[in-house]
């Protein structure tokens, strides 16, 4: 009995605690697993992959050294182009097949150049790559491309640009060719002034004085220039917001920009910059006797660029870079506007 009273009691009480024990454990090893799971959905490689990942190994680096698989800078340099390009088309009464011929040129021109413009970038940051973490994949940081490789590539580059550029008139050539220095210096100019965004709108831009020289053979300065100074604001609406993913980053490697300059007052000046673009463009297309079709994308344009700019929260790299995408929309829009103009211009004007 006393064997019985002293041992009875202590098993319940032994096998309740060798449950709490296993299920400590238990617990234990499900907050690892979910915390390993945690830490494997934030730093692994995306599922979803780029299309170079099926090319040759050889060729990837190059492709990503131009940003191929990144289309949307090719598309904010070559919208302006198509602006200028079909409001001179619309000015002038050409056939479709004049604008189209320009559009696939230039095109073709704002694939290649936006990629010789990214190989440029990252041979000026090559040792700020370093150590980055939004940077640190591109090819010159890793290794992939050698910085003589890069030159060759880059010489490749402007060959296939100049290639494309003698198609046009002369007037045309040494008009695009001015717009070299611009896009060289660029990349230097966010470590020395807060304004970089603006220097890469003159160069983004270039296309809205060269689209009409070579549809016309000369360029129409008093539409052009107020096109032009409206897509330089745009520039520094979308750039701004670019950069705002980029600033705390910036701040490490020494790069200044306006999204460090604006900060908080951010939302306030790009509501400023982007008034000042609609109205630029507007004021162009009322210069070119431009219709209501003209002024429909124009405006469609301004609500989608108001509304990237309401809607980006500026501490989001997710949300800024959707942002950036957005305004890309409202170039798109523009066009469409100019292109809906042209056609029914077409379509009326009698036979």
């Amino acid at each position: 009995m006393l064997f019985l009273r002293h041992h009875l009691p202590c098993r319940p009480y032994a096998t309740f605690g060798c449950r709490r024990v296993v299920a400590g454990q238990n617990a234990l090893q499900q907050l690892q697993s979910a915390k390993f799971s945690r830490l494997q959905s934030t730093s692994a490689v995306p599922a979803k992959k780029s299309w170079v990942e099926r090319l040759p190994l050889k060729v990837r680096p190059y492709l990503y050294l131009t940003r191929i698989d990144k289309p949307i800078g090719t598309l904010l340099l070559f919208y302006p182009c198509t602006w200028s390009i079909t409001m001179a088309a619309y000015a002038l009464q050409t056939p479709y097949t004049v604008p189209l011929t320009f559009i696939s040129l230039f095109g073709t021109g704002a694939l290649i150049m936006r990629g010789a413009g990214c190989t440029i970038n990252d041979m000026w940051d090559r040792n700020l790559d370093k150590g980055v973490e939004r940077t640190r994949e591109r090819p010159l940081s890793k290794g992939d491309i050698t910085m003589p490789q890069a030159w060759t590539f880059l010489a490749v580059q402007l060959s296939a640009g100049l290639a494309v550029l003698l198609q046009f008139n002369w007037y045309s050539i040494l008009l695009g060719a001015a717009s070299l220095s611009v896009v060289t210096i660029y990349p230097f100019m966010k470590r020395v002034t807060h304004w970089p965004q603006a220097v890469l709108g003159l160069a983004f831009n270039w296309g809205a004085l060269l689209g009409w020289s070579a549809v016309a053979g000369v360029t129409n300065w008093t539409v052009c220039l107020p096109l032009y100074a409206g897509g330089v604001c745009w520039t520094l609406v979308y750039d701004t917001i670019y950069a705002h993913q980029d600033k705390h980053d910036d701040v490490n490697m020494g790069i200044r920009s306006t999204a460090l300059l604006f900060g908080p007052h951010s939302r306030q000046i790009l509501t400023g910059l982007s008034a000042s673009s609609i109205s630029l463009i507007t004021y162009a297309g009322l210069l070119n006797g431009q219709a209501a079709p003209f002024y429909l994308g124009v405006g469609l344009g301004a609500a989608q660029l108001a509304r990237a700019v309401y809607q980006t929260d500026f501490e989001s790299r997710e949300s800024c870079w959707n942002g950036f995408v957005a305004c890309g929309w409202s170039g798109f829009l523009i066009w469409m506007g100019a292109l809906g103009d042209y056609a029914y211009s077409m379509y009326a004007a009698p036979a």
